[in-house]
């Protein structure tokens, strides 16, 4: 089951390379890291079971700016996040939200394409660093 809004691509890496090539490719790319956040050891810490789950949230104010000038509840899906996990199978997943739906979702309309244009370009550049 997919998501609405949802980009998944499979990794052909281990789910902890995965995550390290992603945050490489962020940092390469000049974008900052506001939070990793490891849900499977926060799971972990309270007894109980999840295969790695590891989410990155980065951005910059130039980037998501404008999203928020047309319609500031945007703000709610900024700075931008990544998801790599792990399925029960073993296989590795890198996720992330498609700007143009997230444009859609707060009724951007065109006048944020060009930005939304560029996210889009940014998040699939980054998730083939980190995935293949």
């Amino acid at each position: 089951m997919t998501a609405q809004g949802l980009t998944t691509v499979p990794s052909t890496f281990s789910a902890s390379e995965t995550i390290e090539r992603l945050v490489a490719a962020i940092t390469a790319k000049g974008l900052t890291i506001f939070a990793r956040i490891d849900h499977a050891a926060g799971a972990a810490a309270v007894g109980l079971p999840l295969r790695f789950t590891e989410l990155v949230i980065f951005g910059n104010a130039k980037g998501g700016t404008p999203l928020m000038q047309a319609e500031q509840a945007t703000g709610i899906d900024l700075p931008l996040k990544a998801l790599v996990h792990e399925d029960a199978g073993g296989k590795v997943w890198l996720s992330y939200n498609d700007p143009h739906w997230l444009a859609q979702r707060h009724g951007l309309g065109t006048a944020v394409e060009p930005v939304t244009a560029t996210l889009s370009n940014v998040l699939a550049a980054l998730a083939a660093a980190a995935t293949k």
